[in-house]
């Protein structure tokens, strides 16, 4: 795999797929304590006007955050990291994320992020600042 300190503006970062499941759903919402229906119930959550159960935004953002440290390693450090959530996460659905430098200057990357689902649609999108470690 590239190292990280070879990478330059319009590289893409190693993207990653994910499929929420019930179980996850359940342990994020025991470990945050966000227990609304619309993410535990597919009932509750279809009559609401949901296809199904959601996936916390957080959980989603966190699965963000796992592509970005399964790909800067001990190579660097995240030293800035935010999203903006612009669709429902349903569980089964297939999610994947990907990323692009925008920015090299020195040792900083500044990296643009998204995550679609299986039909194309952009769920969240994001950006982050890397430094490489010398």
């Amino acid at each position: 795999m590239k190292k990280l300190i070879n990478y330059e503006a319009g590289d893409r970062i190693p993207g990653r797929q994910w499929v929420p499941s019930a179980l996850q759903l359940r342990q994020y919402a025991e470990a945050s304590g966000d227990f609304n229906p619309i993410h535990l119930d597919d009932n509750y959550a279809r009559q609401l006007g949901l296809k199904g159960v959601i996936a916390h935004g957080m959980l989603t953002m966190a699965q963000l955050g796992v592509m970005l440290t399964e790909w800067i390693g001990q190579e660097g450090v995240i030293t800035r990291f935010e999203v903006r959530f612009e669709g429902m996460v349903y569980e089964k659905e297939e999610i994947t994320f990907s990323g692009v430098i925008r920015e090299r200057e020195g040792n900083t990357l500044i990296c643009d992020l998204e995550a679609v689902n299986q039909d194309g649609d952009r769920v969240l999108s994001g950006g982050a600042q890397i430094t490489v470690s010398q």
